[in-house]
């Protein structure tokens, strides 16, 4: 089985889009979504009515921060801009996508994969996995050997070998297929799919091939101008606009 894998969608529904059909060629059967369906972008609404119909279908998800932040009128953890773009999708979203965003899980466990969007020690507390100490923590926080996550906006791999003790991470090129060795737990981030920001404006996504125990990360080229253009016309903060222009 071919599992797709995206994180921070952030309603762009261009990389989105894009993203969905590279997934559908590379021949994925099951999609996953890690979070952070929306914020930042002008297509909340569209997001999730697409991440709504695939989970309809089988598609897991689980719940951003920014996404728990729509029931949150306060949100005090982030930063004015980002209040900013919730209080704007909030009123752009109805009854019925609210409270689909609410029945999102923190967490799901899927044989010997977690799904969660910041980290396996406390989904909620919405910690961000920064480097090689924070990997370990999480991956010592589960009994899964694979951990899939997002919210760094930067795609990463992590390992724990079982001899080491230790993990290490590295950041791994688009279109190569990584072994997923059996002796090693591993953390994947798997990049932002709606908000690159490791300078390539690319969209992110990745599959994990479950028979050959592969995980391929992708980067995938999009109308990001048009996103953009979009993320103006909306009157939204020119930052998040310019990010996606410059993927950084």
């Amino acid at each position: 089985m071919r599992i797709g894998l995206l994180a921070d969608l952030h309603a762009n529904r261009e990389a989105t889009e894009a993203c969905l059909a590279a997934l559908s060629k590379a021949g994925c059967s099951r999609l996953v979504f890690l979070g952070d369906l929306v914020g930042y972008g002008a297509d909340p609404a569209w997001v999730v009515d697409a991440v709504r119909a695939h989970v309809d279908t089988g598609a897991s998800a689980v719940l951003g921060n920014h996404d728990a932040a729509v029931d949150d009128p306060d949100a005090s953890r982030m930063h004015e801009q980002a209040r900013a773009a919730i209080d704007w999708t909030r009123d752009r979203l109805d009854d019925a996508q609210r409270g689909f965003l609410r029945t999102l899980p923190l967490q799901v466990e899927d044989d010997d994969r977690l799904y969660v969007h910041a980290n396996g020690w406390e989904p909620g507390g919405w910690s961000y996995i920064g480097g090689e100490q924070a990997a370990r923590r999480s991956l010592c926080a589960t009994q899964q050997r694979l951990t899939f996550c997002g919210h760094v906006h930067e795609p990463a791999l992590y390992f724990d070998s079982t001899v080491a003790g230790a993990a290490s991470g590295f950041q791994p090129t688009p279109g190569v297929a990584i072994p997923l060795l059996p002796t090693r737990r591993w953390l994947a981030i798997v990049g932002a799919c709606g908000q690159p920001r490791d300078g390539n404006p690319a969209a992110s996504c990745a599959w994990l091939d479950t028979g050959r125990r592969q995980l391929t990360f992708l980067r995938v080229p999009y109308d990001h101008e048009r996103a953009a253009a979009k993320i103006r016309d909306a009157g939204l903060p020119e930052a998040f606009a310019r990010r996606l222009v410059t993927g950084a």
